[in-house]
């Protein structure tokens, strides 16, 4: 039965992305007190990565990998263990391979096997390694980003695990974990290290942590979802815990909230900014980092997520395919600028893309944004 389909990928690609957000929520507070910076590392562009990445990798990898052993697992994934590798890098693979090992022993927690004994270095490495599948337009594909917003996540701000499942070029699963994503969306606004969440003196303590879910769909169900983390000795129960999500019913652009990046690198932001007064939206921007931009449009907390990038910046899969599955489920809809639903059938990169990326709550909605596009892209200087 079609209903029944992908049942047991979901299952399994839930549970382990509620495993990875532990994982990553004890990475973070160790981050968050540590003075010398072992634990973060630049890559070759610059951008960091850190314990958590790697870990997560290898966490996601070594449970799919077990889990469906029967098939050859095609994983799609942002990590390569050169950096790990490196003979200075001997005190970062320690903290890597003692993570996932901690991780690992938390996994009946989630409903997930723990390996006999702890893995070896080995082991891990091969997990981390064997995430090198470039996906395409055939074939069963996972696609994961172990720590998408890697800048928000080593500034105790917003970050995001994200897992989907490409099948024939289609995302047919999409699983987004969000561990900073406060449960109340007037917290969203404010930044979430831990000097600052209470920092407004409306909210109670209680009130100020109660963050953390994993939002996930299944492409042709109609229906998105949200479950909090699980928190202390609590076992996760799942589905019962869930709760159905949907996209806000705002048309009115005077009305909506717009997301967009919070790093200038990637993302124009005067183009937004030009658009948004052309369509006559008042509120101020969402500056959030990471995929919670698409969660805040899948949970109806924003209407609007535009994205143009600077020349020459190619937009990768698994920085979108979880989201996009989800967002739509719940209503909303997903194009590039020129209207036309994202590719992921053409390997790593989200080739063919017209100018930009657009996710809204709604078609209206859509509508306006991808006629402001055309109205101003030919005076803007991208």
């Amino acid at each position: 039965m079609e209903e029944d389909k992908y049942t047991t990928e979901l299952d399994v690609a839930v549970r382990v992305v509620h495993l990875a957000c532990s994982l990553c929520q004890r990475v973070q507070e160790k981050l968050l007190v540590s003075t010398n910076g072992a634990h973060v590392k630049s890559k070759d562009d610059d951008s960091p990565v850190t314990v958590a990445d790697w870990s997560v990798q290898a966490t996601v990898s070594l449970v799919l990998s077990e889990t469906f052993k029967g098939e050859n697992v095609s994983i799609v994934a942002e990590e390569d263990v050169q950096t790990l590798s490196k003979a200075d890098s001997e005190g970062l693979l320690a903290a890597v391979v003692n993570t996932v090992n901690e991780c690992l022993a938390e996994a009946p927690k989630y409903g997930l096997q723990s390996p006999n004994r702890p893995l070896a270095t080995s082991q891990i490495l091969e997990a981390i390694s064997r995430c090198n599948s470039s996906g395409g337009p055939s074939g069963r594909h996972w696609v994961l980003d172990p720590v998408d917003g890697t800048l928000g996540f080593v500034r105790g701000d917003q970050y995001a695990v994200a897992l989907a499942l490409i099948e024939d070029g289609k995302v047919v699963i999409g699983v987004l974990g969000c561990p900073n994503y406060p449960l109340k969306k007037e917290l969203l606004s404010y930044p979430h290290k831990h000097n600052q969440v209470t920092s407004n003196p409306s909210l109670s303590n209680a009130e100020a942590w109660d963050k953390g879910c994993v939002l996930y769909a299944r492409r042709g169900s109609g229906e998105a979802w949200m479950q909090p983390l699980v928190h202390g000795e609590v076992n996760l129960q799942w589905p019962n815990s869930a709760s159905q999500i949907q996209v806000s019913p705002i048309v009115d652009p005077a009305l909506a909230t717009v997301c967009e990046p919070v790093e200038r690198a990637n993302s124009n932001h005067s183009f937004t900014a030009g658009l948004a007064h052309t369509m006559g939206l008042r509120n101020q921007p969402m500056r959030v980092h990471s995929m919670v931009k698409y969660a805040a449009i899948a949970r109806g907390d924003a209407e609007i997520f535009m994205k143009f990038a600077r020349c020459g910046y190619k937009e990768k899969i698994w920085d979108h395919a979880a989201a996009v599955v989800i967002v739509e489920e719940a209503g909303g809809v997903v194009t590039d600028a020129g209207g036309r639903p994202l590719d992921f059938s053409r390997g790593v990169y989200l080739e063919g893309l017209d100018r930009g990326i657009i996710a809204c709550s709604g078609a209206i909605l859509h509508e306006k944004i991808i006629e402001a596009v055309y109205a101003s892209w030919d005076s803007s200087n991208l």
